[in-house]
């Protein structure tokens, strides 16, 4: 995510390499793949201004609260953008429609599963992508994904879970629910941390960004598992909870499934990217409602405006519009691959939590209580879209 603001201890860290920290503090983190300091990065700053550079150009960058995707790997995701969309239609329902089975799921998300979920993810030294740490938590998180799919029965029907490997280390999550057809709804989160003072080295509990986003889907998806309806396979669509590694780095993790899923000809429908889903308090202090900031730039207008009626209908606080850049998410790889996608967070974008990407971003600052308008969201999307006939 785009940083809003810095601490002068912050800048005064960007220069400070590992080889000036005490020899145990480096044994916190192991780090995998390549750890050449000098290799350089193709990075995409707009979708018309490429520029190469080191890793540490890349996390100065960040800190400049600069947004970019890093498409070394991946230079190719979106050739095939334009043929997708001429040739599929993606029409979405006009409004929401199923109530009367929504409304009563939604009272059974329980903000303490997720405080519980975020307790235990935010308690990893970090969730760094290339360190040790960013592999456990993933293990982690498949594993409690799969064993709630296996709570609800939902894996009798051909429910699954399983991971999109990466070679930094750090896998991303994928959990597939079939539905009739193979059209496909997608909902994400990203999973990995990282403290921009020292990225291999710091403690970066990642509570908001995105430990929050990563609980709400989580908990989304417990619920949705609760309709046997749904877990028997009879939604018209198919759908995926996406937990991608690498976001921080420049969203390689889902570059890399979205250019499978352009490479092989995935229907994906719609997306919604959860990331920071759990911080009001800039926006109490300043006076103004609290809300769901639905991001318009850089997304898909029909779904955007989908969403703000998901809003109105099932949550108990209003939307507001708000917008963050290029490449501020995970939604903007879906979005070039040719994918309809869309991206909620927890407030006007100026009003977002400014803890994030350090030590300091804990579940102390954060509220359950909006985090669970973020789940009414996700349950209330999912459960219309999947259910939706989109021919």
């Amino acid at each position: 995510m785009k940083i809003t603001g810095l601490s002068l201890l912050a800048l005064c860290a960007s220069s400070v390499t590992s080889r000036f920290v005490e020899k145990h503090e480096t044994d916190q983190v192991i780090i995998n793949g390549d750890s050449d300091a000098e290799q350089l990065y193709l990075i995409e700053l707009t979708p018309w201004e490429l520029a190469m550079v080191t890793e540490e150009q890349k996390w100065d960058l960040k800190r400049k609260g600069v947004n970019f995707m890093d498409i070394t790997d991946n230079p190719e995701l979106g050739a095939s953008r334009a043929v997708r969309s001429i040739s599929k239609d993606k029409k979405l329902p006009s409004k929401p429609a199923l109530q009367k089975e929504v409304k009563p799921m939604l009272k059974t998300l329980s903000k303490l599963e997720m405080q519980n979920h975020l307790e235990t993810f935010s308690s990893f030294h970090t969730r760094y992508y290339k360190s040790s740490y960013g592999a456990q938590s993933s293990a982690w998180l498949l594993k409690t994904v799969n064993e709630t799919i296996a709570d609800a029965g939902a894996d009798e029907y051909g429910a699954y879970v399983k991971h999109f490997k990466h070679p930094w280390g750090q896998n991303s999550v994928i959990a597939t629910l079939p539905g009739k057809s193979n059209k496909t709804i997608v909902i994400g989160a990203h999973q990995d941390s990282i403290n921009l003072f020292l990225p291999s080295i710091l403690a970066a509990p990642g509570a908001d960004d995105d430990g929050s986003g990563t609980v709400t889907i989580l908990e989304a998806l417990r619920v949705l598992l609760t309709s046997k309806d749904f877990i028997k396979g009879n939604a018209e669509n198919t759908v995926e909870f996406h937990w991608y590694s690498a976001e921080e780095g420049g969203l390689l993790g889902s570059q890399a499934i979205f250019a499978e899923y352009e490479k092989t000809d995935r229907d994906v429908r719609a997306m919604l990217q959860q990331d920071m889903t759990g911080f009001v308090q800039k926006t109490l202090d300043a006076g103004a409602e609290e809300n769901v900031g639905v991001i318009t730039d850089f997304v898909d207008p029909e779904l955007t405006e989908f969403i703000k009626k998901i809003v109105t209908e099932y949550c108990d606080i209003p939307y507001v519009e708000t917008k963050c850049g290029y490449a501020c998410s995970d939604h903007a790889s879906a979005s070039k691959a040719g994918y309809p996608s869309a991206f909620v967070i927890e407030s006007e974008f100026k009003y977002s939590d400014d803890h994030i990407h350090t030590s300091d971003d804990t579940i102390t600052y954060l509220s359950f209580d909006h985090m669970l308008q973020h789940a009414k969201l996700t349950l209330g999307l999912v459960y219309e879209l999947a259910y939706a006939k989109l021919d």
